[in-house]
């Protein structure tokens, strides 16, 4: 299948992707309406996001430039040091953006 990416074809495909976002999102929420939250789902909820997290960054900590390893080392120890993520992930842009720019 072939989709021009120009006119209505890129209109077609924001649309394509904007139902399937939404049809994961409430297929989430349907599915966890089922499911009892009791202690044992709770903990596997806490654990699935930080797997989650550990999956998107350790590749980027092996792949990535050197940009990127400063921008996630920044972040860790901001966030060691503060325990407030909101300035530790603005350290690391800020961080990763200074190194580029040099």
């Amino acid at each position: 299948m072939h989709i021009e990416t120009s006119g209505s074809g890129l209109l077609l495909i924001v649309s394509i992707m904007a139902v399937v976002t939404l049809a994961t999102r409430w297929g989430g929420v349907l599915v966890m309406s089922c499911v009892p939250i009791n202690q044992r789902v709770r903990q596997f909820i806490g654990a699935m996001s930080g797997s989650v997290l550990v999956a998107v960054l350790a590749p980027l900590a092996v792949t990535g430039d050197s940009g990127a390893r400063l921008a996630l080392l920044t972040t860790a120890v901001i966030m060691l040091l503060l325990n407030k993520p909101l300035p530790a992930i603005a350290a690391g842009i800020i961080a990763a953006g200074l190194l580029r720019a040099l």
